[in-house]
């Protein structure tokens, strides 16, 4: 006999592993155990007959159910007999499903009359025999070809899925042997299955999943041809998909790890859940959403749950989900799980802790916890300083709050928690763990191990600041985050040998590749295009006086985007833009919004007002919104974003979300952790780089499901700027190298050669710091450092000496934190430089571009936008390097031309003439030297090496760049291949602008 490479021999396959079975079960009386065995995963092989259409469910499962469990509610209903009193149940338990949700029916049961009837019983706790016995009479039943339709009784489904005879799952199944996949079932579930069945109705069923051999897909809402399938897939290489499975089909896991009657019970009681969307504006309820976990998010979870479990407080978890990965939902189900995590029958966690440093997702996570937190009053939002001692006092076991506000808990919480054991769960952990505020936070919840000594303050007190930097050994971190920091994954991340080296990894990732691919988010480089500005200056003086070059260009650059003709024009570009490819082409069916991101809070002010005007001339519909923080001074008069606004701040969020509003305006606001589906196409005033250039453009990248492209439009960068940016965190990021805690020795011996203090002087300041003295008595010894710093040492030496006692302090503050051991001259050292570096003045630097901006105007300004590109990133994990201990700096001697060749430079690289010539000079002043820049050897290179090694590392990356350009610019290209003369003048040229 041949195999079945059909769909029938998919749902044979299939049916065969939950049950064991391989015939059709026979017929019994409802009441009776019908024949069929358990095997497989433990499922029953329920019968299509017994699905009674009218109230979709299987009356011979749930029949068996009750009469196992609760024996008198069969003959009270009357459940063997089709009589009045039957029906009257089942209407009543459809309405109650209807009304509620199967989710909350099978967590709740019913009350029908005089009647409380359970119709689930939940994971029985370990050791309660009682509950056990109870748990396994429970019947979880798969048919195959289920007739669901009331009206067109052939039409079958080919799986369903029953818990006690209450339908919470169904499948379309495909086959790419016969030529159809998951795609194919997902349009059959949109086209053929009618969502006015009852079997398909909100809330009828958990879930829907398409499933072909490849792939996984699922909906929590059939809606017809609007229906949202999302993918529910293992990823593979970083990627989509599923990887190749050796001991079956790739999908298998579905039904071999998922739907296991354990499995299942765990998401129903755990993940799964009915959340309500209000309007924050009229707080009234917008619509319902019912939630099932994704694949990565269930495995996160699990996996994190598991190892905490068997290793207990005192690890460290990483864990780089990109964004769209469903972060706060992770995070909420993480939490309220945590609270009942055991090991040996005890606790692992007394209080689980959320930080987060995102002010919008402060109010998200608080509400998806208290959504899904089975007893909402476990749940408390610490606000001030004294909430977290009440809180824990009080028997809250999950608590909010933001980093920001744990310094100030010290005062408050006093000494009545220590010894417990904590979770603490960082959102955007690259943000949230400085320094000295993590310290504070260590010091506030750890258990000190070290004696006390009455006798002995200074050094106790000593003590108690080294063993509060370290992480606290009783406490767990789990630290998310979708772009990790070098400190990031230094700290949080999976230490493992390669090569020679420790290196760090994140504990679980799911990639901005893998969450691109499945449609998560959307990839926001697809359509990004550069905008080039041309201007021309002209002299208003008739003298020619000098002035610093690098000053005065940069000055007049400044000069030039923010004047108001420039400001104007751009405002023009960005609403016609909106108005001509966005609405008319109808993005996100015309709802799409737009960001323009500016470089500060003036910058922001004068595009408000920009666009505002620009939109009444156009006779446009749409309004604009600004976003800044606190009172700004515009135009003579003190202005707030309410009150230009016309509304509070706290209503943005929505606001923008409702017509006419179309236009964010943001100075720094709402460029991390703001997450807004109708975002479309973003407008860049401002210099992006690294971190913050992922932050801000991702903003556009969350999806919907009328959303099918994005698009930046970028004044102020180019294309190798943001790959650079973005190719670190578009897979696995790891950390190449761990920090040399030996440059922290090189630093100390450095600043010690200055004698800039003696040895005793730290000492008496420590001991007086520590002591408690009064303020008055640490001036004296820091005054008189600063008398030698400024009266021995040259403007080079203070610069140095001041750079170098930063890097101390920075480098310091991170080692203390993840060293084995603590070294009381560090330490002793930190606290004497956190008080110098701040009396250190700057070295007086004057300013010889003063008074350039007052000798020019602008003769004309325009912006040609290039070409959309695709900005390609490489398909491998990203290494970054430890954290940088270098210190010292450098004053850059000033370049003194006169105003007329100053202004001729800038029009010759930023002119108004577009000819081959301009278009060479700004490839070799601005795009070759940023390319050059971005190179990684080159970094390390100029970080580490000398300025010879260097020089060879640039050359190298100087011919990359320009091979990287040689289809599009032939005529440099070639020049610079076949002339030694200008290669060499182009390599001096990129070397002088990039080395310093």
């Amino acid at each position: 006999m041949t195999t079945d490479t059909t769909e029938k021999g998919l749902e044979t396959l299939i049916v065969g592993a939950m049950t064991g079975a391989k015939a059709d079960p026979v017929q019994t009386d409802i009441g009776k155990e019908p024949t069929a065995l358990y095997g497989g995963t433990g499922w029953i092989l329920g019968r299509w007959q017994d699905y009674d259409r009218e109230y979709a469910v299987d009356i011979i499962q749930l029949a068996a159910f009750l009469n196992s469990t609760q024996p008198e509610m069969v003959e009270s209903l009357d459940l063997k007999n089709a009589s009045p009193t039957r029906q009257k149940f089942l209407a009543r338990l459809q309405g109650e499903i209807t009304k509620r949700g199967i989710i909350d029916v099978l967590r709740k049961g019913v009350k029908h009359g005089p009647h409380n009837l359970d119709l689930f019983y939940g994971t029985p706790t370990p050791g309660n025999t009682k509950a056990e016995e109870r748990y396994a009479l429970n019947r979880f039943s798969v048919t195959r070809q289920l007739r669901y339709s009331r009206d067109e009784t052939k039409l079958a489904l080919d799986l369903a899925l029953f818990i006690n005879g209450l339908p919470v799952a169904t499948f379309e199944l495909k086959n790419s042997l016969t030529k159809q996949t998951v795609e194919d079932a997902v349009e059959q579930y949109k086209n053929d299955r009618d969502q006015k069945e009852l079997l398909f109705q909100f809330g009828r069923c958990v879930v829907h999943f398409a499933v072909d051999d490849h792939e996984v897909k699922f909906c929590t809402h059939l809606s017809g041809k609007s229906s949202w399938f999302l993918p529910f897939n293992q990823g593979y290489n970083d990627g989509a998909g599923n990887p190749p499975n050796p001991n079956g089909i790739k999908t298998d896991y579905l039904w071999k790890k998922i739907l296991t009657p354990k499995g299942l019970t765990d998401i129903l009681e755990n993940y799964a859940q009915v959340v309500e969307d209000k309007n924050e504006l009229t707080g009234k309820k917008k619509k319902e959403v019912q939630i099932f976990p994704r694949y990565h998010q269930l495995d996160v979870v699990r996996k994190l749950l598991a190892d905490a479990g068997q290793h207990g407080a005192g690890s460290r978890y990483l864990i780089q989900h990109s964004a769209g990965s469903g972060k706060s939902n992770s995070i909420a189900w993480l939490a309220h799980q945590l609270i009942g995590l055991k090991k040996d029958d005890k606790y692992v966690f007394d209080s689980i802790i959320v930080i987060t440093d995102r002010r919008v997702l402060d109010k998200q996570i608080r509400d998806t916890i208290k959504q899904f937190a089975q007893v909402s009053s476990t749940v408390g939002h610490a606000e001030n300083s004294g909430d977290l001692r009440k809180f824990i006092e009080s028997g809250k076991k999950i608590i909010i709050s933001t980093v920001q506000k744990f310094p100030f808990i010290l005062d408050e919480i006093g000494m009545d928690h220590h010894g417990q054991k904590f979770s603490i769960i960082i959102d955007e952990a690259h943000s949230s763990q400085g320094g000295n505020t993590a310290a504070a936070m260590n010091e506030a919840l750890s258990d000190p191990e070290y004696p006390k000594d009455p006798e002995d303050t200074v050094n106790d007190a000593l003590e108690k600041r080294m063993q509060a930097r370290k992480m606290l050994p009783n406490a767990s971190y789990f630290a998310f985050t979708a772009t990790p920091k070098n400190k990031t994954l230094e700290l949080f991340g999976e230490p493992y040998q390669e090569g020679g080296q420790v290196k760090h990894r994140p504990f679980h990732s799911y990639t901005m590749k893998q969450a691109i691919q499945e449609g998560f988010i959307l990839d926001v480089l697809s359509y990004y295009t550069p905008v080039n500005s041309y201007y021309k200056l002209i002299k208003t003086v008739e003298e020619d006086p000098e002035f610093d070059t690098k000053r005065a260009k940069k000055k007049l650059r400044k000069y030039v985007e923010s004047h108001d003709y420039a400001i104007q024009l751009k405002a023009e570009i960005m609403v016609d833009h909106f108005h001509e490819q966005v609405i008319a082409l109808k993005k996100i069916d015309r709802q799409a919004r737009a960001m323009v991101v500016t470089s500060g809070i003036e910058r922001a002010i004068q595009y408000y007002h920009a666009i505002s005007t620009y939109l009444i001339e156009r006779k446009s519909s749409y309004q604009a919104i600004v976003a800044f923080s606190g009172e700004h001074e515009y135009g003579g008069v003190k202005v707030t974003e309410a009150s230009l606004n016309g509304f509070p701040s706290s209503k943005i969020e929505d606001k923008i979300k409702e017509d006419p509003y179309r236009f964010l305006i943001c100075a720094d606001k709402f460029q991390t952790g703001y997450d807004e589906p109708l975002l479309h196409t973003m407008y860049v005033d401002k210099v992006l780089a690294g971190i913050k250039a992922v932050q801000t453009l991702s903003r556009l990248n969350r999806a919907h499901p009328q959303k099918h492209d994005v698009f930046v439009l970028d004044f102020m960068n180019d294309t190798d700027i943001i790959q650079a940016a973005f190719s670190d965190y578009y897979r696995t990021t790891i950390l190449s190298d761990e920090t040399d805690p030996n440059k922290l020795h090189d630093l100390k011996s450095d600043l010690d050669s200055y004698q800039v203090y003696a040895p005793e002087d730290i000492e008496q300041l420590v001991d007086l710091y520590l002591g408690g003295a009064d303020r008055d008595k640490l001036d004296p010894i820091l005054d008189t450092c600063v008398a030698v710093y400024k009266n021995q040492l040259d403007e080079e030496g203070q610069v140095d000496f001041k750079g170098k006692a930063k890097a101390f302090n920075r480098t310091y503050g991170f080692l203390a934190s993840v060293l084995p051991y603590t070294d009381a001259g560090w330490e002793k050292l930190s606290i004497f430089l956190n008080f110098l570096v701040p009396k250190l003045p700057a070295p007086i630097e004057e300013d010889f571009s003063k008074g350039i901006l007052e000798a020019i105007d602008m003769d004309s300004y325009r912006v040609e936008k290039q070409a959309v590109v695709k900005i390609q990133l490489p398909d491998s994990d990203a290494e970054i390097e430890p954290v940088p201990t270098s210190g010292g700096g450098f004053k850059p001697e000033p370049e003194l031309e006169r105003l007329s060749y100053i202004l001729k430079g800038f029009n010759d690289q930023f002119g108004t003439l577009f000819t081959d010539a301009d278009r060479t000079i700004r490839l070799i002043t601005e795009e070759l030297p940023a390319a050059v820049l971005a190179d990684v050897a080159y970094q390390n290179a100029r970080k580490n090496s000398d300025k010879q090694n260097a020089r060879i590392e640039h050359d190298k990356a100087a011919r990359r760049a320009a091979i990287a350009r040689m289809s599009v610019e032939t005529e440099f290209f070639k020049q610079f291949s076949d002339n030694e003369s200008f290669r060499r003048a182009v390599l001096d040229t990129l070397f002088s602008l990039t080395y310093s």
